[in-house]
Order: structure tokens, then sequence, then C-alpha cells
């Protein structure tokens, strides 16, 4: 069987014009035409098309790139250049035109802010192609490793030594250049030591910056490359990262809204979350469902209060606990006298209110009953008798716990894993983006709002196709007029 071979020396030619280096079903022409149907104007990017003096690339090339760059994992800013050299799609998306990496990480830079927006245009064009419905939403969030070692987080007694010992390099440093001042005025002073003097000084405003970050004591440590992130424990162990939070949207699992906090848990995002996509979609949604880690009474309680129905078990109903015996379930509520009755049929009454959390505790009048009690052991075994503590809107739990329990809510929870946890999970292992490139809460914002809307786009394709996406888009950017 003859073997088929290429040769370096066979003589081409090439097409005549760029426009013919990709197919007409290409997936670049979609992502093309995705960035030419936002606004540009809403997104606080200036464009003047008689701007005059020395040239710049344009921002709608820019955006191109980085979307088109963060959709198949090319992030970094020497990778996206040279893409544009060697990559026939990037040659074709630029129109042969190849900015240097610094004019691209200048970009990012400078524009963190529109960027960020991006993703909420992409929702309301995929809310115009019929992709999202926004009638129910899944919260969920992930971990994702901040541009910090584990070597950058430190404690405040280190900053506060390390800042003296800087102020006492700097001062030092100072004297110097005094007396090399004084004994040779008509020479010029010592490069190297006003570098070193700059250097210092840079550091003293890095380690102020990381210092003031631990907010009085708040937090324990804080990193000196990063000084927004915080120490959050991954499967590997601990590590300076962001919580990236998510709310996609039931129909076809499109990302709705993300956020990037430096919350080490989850458990005061809800309201924000779901309050902030029904913002981005321009509509109320029907149900907001999450895992057991957002149960938080008083935030589901600000979203059950606008009539949306809550589907978030607690952390007893996630673990599938049994009620364990003397639990607070037997011992009944009189709303009436504000007491609570035990099993056997004793008072307890209202001992101490917190006035912040409106927590209230209730204990047996008389200990000796409980001491008499033949429950004695299993349901106390405090010689003060039995406490109970009430939640300030423990009636609000327990109705949620109850609707989390019907066949309707648990209809809606069993399709949570498979629409939340494949956003992260394409952005993490096929994108590679299991940690940030650009650090701060804003760059991180910034990589998660292009990694969010790639993820989007790679859905629309996979639902539409290619050029069915195409035409619809540019039925969006030029409407037919009737």
């Amino acid at each position: 069987m003859a073997y088929r071979c290429g040769s370096r020396d066979q003589m081409a030619l090439l097409p005549s014009s760029i426009e013919e280096y990709v197919p007409a079903d290409a997936p670049v022409r979609a992502y093309d035409m995705l960035i030419e149907a936002l606004d540009f104007q809403a997104l606080e990017i200036p464009i003047n098309e008689f701007k005059v003096g020395n040239s710049s690339y344009h921002p709608k090339s820019m955006m191109k790139l980085l979307v088109y760059g963060y959709s198949y994992g090319i992030r970094s800013s020497r990778k996206l250049e040279q893409a544009v050299y060697d990559n026939m799609s990037f040659i074709w998306l630029m129109g042969g035109i190849k900015p240097d990496h610094k004019t691209i990480a200048e970009f990012r830079r400078k524009n963190k802010k529109s960027i960020s927006k991006v993703l909420r245009q992409c929702v309301r064009l995929c809310i115009k192609l019929n992709l999202i419905a926004g009638n129910v939403l899944f919260v969920d969030g992930s971990k994702i490793a901040a541009n910090a070692s584990k070597k950058s987080m430190h404690k405040r007694k280190w900053y506060e030594e390390e800042l003296k010992e800087i102020d006492e390099r700097i001062e030092k440093l100072l004297k110097e250049c005094e007396a090399i001042d004084e004994r040779e005025r008509k020479q010029p002073s010592f490069v190297s030591m006003q570098k070193e003097l700059c250097d210092k000084q840079r550091l003293k405003k890095r380690v102020s910056q990381a210092l003031s970050a631990l907010d009085g004591g708040k937090s324990k440590q804080s990193s000196l490359s990063d000084p927004e992130c915080k120490n959050m424990k991954f499967k590997q162990g601990f590590h300076p990262g962001y919580n990236v939070q998510s709310v996609v949207d039931d129909k076809y699992g499109l990302i709705a809204h993300a956020e990037v906090t430096p919350a080490v848990n989850d458990l005061n995002q809800f309201a924000s979350q779901v309050d902030q996509a029904q913002e981005a979609l321009g509509i109320k949604c029907e149900v907001a469902c999450a895992d057991s880690g957002y149960a938080d009474t008083d935030e589901l309680a600000k979203i059950d209060s606008q009539g949306i129905h809550v589907v978030v078990p607690s952390q007893r109903q996630a673990l599938h606990k049994p009620e364990q015996p003397f639990s607070k379930s037997e011992f009944s509520y009189d709303r009436e006298q504000d007491c609570y009755r035990c099993p056997e049929g004793n008072k307890l009454e209202l001992v101490r209110r917190e006035k912040t959390s409106g927590k209230r505790h209730y204990r047996i009048k008389k200990p000796g009953l409980c001491q008499r009690c033949k429950h004695f052991g299993k349901c106390t075994e405090s010689g003060n008798g039995r406490t109970i503590l009430r939640l300030g809107n423990e009636d609000t739990k327990g109705r949620l716990e109850l609707q989390y329990s019907t066949t309707k809510s648990q209809e809606i929870y069993a399709k949570r894993k498979s629409r939340v946890e494949l956003p992260f999970g394409h952005m993490k292992r096929n994108l590679g983006a299991d940690h940030f490139l650009v650090r701060g809460i804003s760059g991180a914002l910034v990589e998660t709002s292009l990694l969010a809307t790639c993820f989007n786009v790679a859905r629309m394709l996979t639902l539409k196709g290619v050029k069915g996406a195409i035409e619809e888009l540019m039925i969006i950017r030029c409407p037919v007029i009737a």
C-alpha cells in the first residue's frame, strides 16, 4: 500500500483574500457576528470613526480577540499575540492586523469595567434568540485560585515588621543620597541607589495595601500579591482564591449572571445573586434554587418575600439526617403565651432575647422537673434543665423546609446539578480556567465575564448551529424593517 507524504517544497497559491481562509460554517464567524451585535456605547467604550492623531486598534477587533481567545482557553496576552500570527481563524478574525501582547494586555486592563458588562449584553441577546426563559434560576458557587501563591499570604504581625524594616531602609537611603549629593554636587546621583529607593517605596505601598486589607483584624491573613483575595479551602488544601458565583437559567442551562466575591462560603450570597440575575434578565423569575450551602434563613426570606418559590434544603435535609429523639420539633410552641411545652407537658419560658439576631432562649422554669423526669439523660443532661433556641424567623424556616419537601420542589432540585455544574466544568476542564491570570476582584471579574460569555456562545452554537446563529444574530444586528 502506497504512503501519502507531504512536501514542504511544493509550490502552492494562497487564497486571493483573507476572507477565504475560513469556511462559511466556521465557529469564528459566529463570534465575529456576536461582537458586532454588541452595543459598544452601552459598554462605555467610545468608538470615533473620525478620530485624529496616532492610529490605534479598533475596540471591536480587540474585543473579538479576547472573547474568541478565551473561548478556546487562550487567555495569556502573549499566547493571543502568537495566535494572530499562526492561527488562520485568528488571522481572519483580526483581518490580518497583529497587535502585540502589551497592546492586548493594556486593552484588557484599561477596559475592565466595560468587558465585565459583555456578559449582560450576551444574556440579552440570548433572550432575543429564545435561549433564556428566566423562569427558573439555579445559583451555585465555585472557588477559583487567585494569581497569588501560598507564600504571599501573611499575618498582620509580619506586615507590621516588614513595614518597619522598609521605613528604616528608606530613611537610610535618603540620608545616603543626601550625603552623596553634598559631596558631589556637580556630578549626577547614583542611579542604582535612586532605583533601590523607588523599589522600596513601591514595596511599602504594596505592604500598606495588604495590611489595610486585613480590615482591622477581621481577616487573619492577607496576600502581598493580591490583597483582595482570601485564603480559601480547595480540594488540594488552602490557597488564595475567589468565590465565583453563577446563576444559570433552566431552559438550556445558559448563564444569566456571574460575579466574583471574596467570601469564603456561599452563606450570604443567595439573595444578592438572584436579584442581580433578575436585573440582568429584565424579568422576575418564578423559582430560585440552590444547594444547602445557601441555607441562611434571612437570605432566603428576602427572595421568598418577593413571591418567588424558593427551593433550598436546610443542612439537616441535605444530609438526610433523621430527627433525633427529643429534638426541637417534639416540643410544641404556644404562640399566645410565647413558650414551649415538652413532651411531658412541662413549660419552657422565655429567659433571654438577643437584640441583634432576634434569637430567643427558652428554659424549663423548675430545673428539678427535668432531673426527676424519666427522660433525663436523653432529653438533656444539664442541671439547669432543658433549653430551646428559637430563631427570629423560625416560622419562615419551617415553611421553607416543608416547601422543599414537596414533589414540585424535588423535581426542580433534581435538575440542579445538571444545570449549575456544567458551566464550571466547561470553564475549569475544557478551558483550563482553574486559576485567574489577572489580579484583584475587578480583574477576576473581567475573566469571569469573558468565560461565562464563551460558555453561552458555545451552548448557542450547539443548539442553533453556526449558520443558524449567524443568521439570527445578523437579524438582531440589522432588524428587517416591515
